[in-house]
């Protein structure tokens, strides 16, 4: 048998995730956390039977794309334009906050300046996929969640870029402005071109041949990978480009059967994301960071929910909203994880502290969507009060 096959890959993660997701929900457990524990037991820190995690871990960042691009399709433009606004102020503070715990707790444990620096960098963003997959989009209420939710997370982004920006900077010989002023206008730049392409271009194809609906799905996948390449080619990063080219299809009368038809796509990918996650970590390095990053991890998952709930009740948002918002937005990211992995191969940080970060994230990950799936309505409640597409 050939374990180094694509085939043999996929059949390990689907089989597998298929029993471990069976067993999770029998437990009353959440399935993202099944993904996670079977990367543990079959990647190459485990069993060993999936020797690659990073080709996984390729694969399935479109998984990432995809779910961006649905969501974009579900906001309207000038709707996003204000909840951003409305949340700029509550990033940049809570971003202030999370960043100095976590520079605290690894200056704590002895880490460099440099790397607690980077830790407290790592913790102040919050999942894309925790926050939105196991958000329902069919109810009113979490309809204007999920702006809320993406528009903090688009400024995350934002914000998470410009950091990594600087560690590429600092490997090199430092950071030249000019690659900060051009991030700043890649955003408006990209929208531009977005808007262009689907009103000149995009959709007139589209109404010619709307009749043939392979047409329209192979369309709707070209105009989400094709943008999100250019996110990347203009300093950005595809999942930007995947939302903003959901954003501009938002209005058109095809976003709903577009939506319906690359939902089984996302999911896919997303069973591959998060098995890679867990693929990707050496089990032999937990026991050294195990104290650090486990308390980092619960400083977070205390912190974060009541620091959004303080920060969007002051913005006029609902408590109730406002609470539930900060418990979907408690974890970190997978940016945290793509920092740790970079910061380490530039030789800006240490073996030790970017196990750190990624065990950290790890634990927010299983504690919060295990958090989420019991408190909160979610696609995938175990609970049929809490169940909601």
């Amino acid at each position: 048998m050939d374990t180094s096959s694509v085939g043999f890959t996929i059949f390990i993660v689907f089989t597998g995730a298929a029993v471990f997701a069976t067993a999770a929900l029998y437990a009353r457990q959440s399935l993202l956390m099944a993904y996670i524990l079977l990367g543990m037991l079959f990647g190459p820190w485990g069993l060993g039977w999936v020797g690659d995690p990073n080709l996984v871990r390729e694969i399935a960042e479109f998984g990432i794309m995809f779910l961006l691009f649905l969501l974009g399709l579900n906001l309207q433009p000038q709707d996003l334009l204000y909840m951003v606004r409305k949340t700029t102020l509550v990033t940049l503070l809570s971003s202030v906050v999370f960043f100095m715990v976590g520079f605290a707790v690894a200056l704590v444990f002895g880490t460099t300046l440099m790397e607690s620096v980077l830790i407290g960098g790592a913790v102040t963003f919050s999942s894309t996929i925790i926050g939105l997959k196991l958000l329902p989009t069919s109810i009113l209420h979490h309809q204007h969640t999920g702006e809320v939710i993406i528009s903090i997370l688009l400024l995350q982004d934002l914000l998470a870029i410009v950091l990594l920006l600087i560690v590429q900077g600092s490997s090199s010989g430092g950071l030249l402005l000019f690659d900060l002023l051009k991030l700043l206008g890649a955003l408006p730049a990209l929208a531009l071109l977005a808007w262009l392409g689907e009103r000149y271009l995009l959709l007139p194809l589209i109404q010619r041949f709307d009749r043939i609906q392979e047409y329209i799905f192979l369309m709707a996948i070209g105009w989400c990978l094709g943008m999100a390449e250019l996110g990347q080619l203009m300093g950005l990063s595809a999942e930007i480009g995947a939302f903003i080219a959901g954003v501009t299809l938002a209005s058109s009368p095809i976003a709903l059967f577009i939506a319906e038809s690359l939902k089984p796509l996302r999911d896919f990918f997303l069973v591959l994301f998060f098995f890679s996650l867990g693929a990707g970590f050496d089990l032999g390095m937990m026991t050294s960071v195990l104290l650090p990053a486990l308390l980092l991890a619960v400083a977070l998952l205390l912190l974060k929910p009541l620091v959004f709930r303080l920060l969007l009740h002051r913005t006029g948002e609902s408590l109730r909203r406002s609470h539930e918002i900060g418990y979907r937005l408690g974890q970190m990211s997978e940016f945290s994880l793509l920092l740790a992995v970079l910061a380490q191969e530039r030789q800006v940080i240490g073996t030790e502290a970017s196990y750190l970060i990624q065990l950290a994230t790890l634990l927010t990950f299983l504690a919060s969507s295990y958090l989420i799936v019991m408190r909160f309505p979610t696609p995938i409640a175990v609970s049929d009060r809490l169940r909601r597409d």
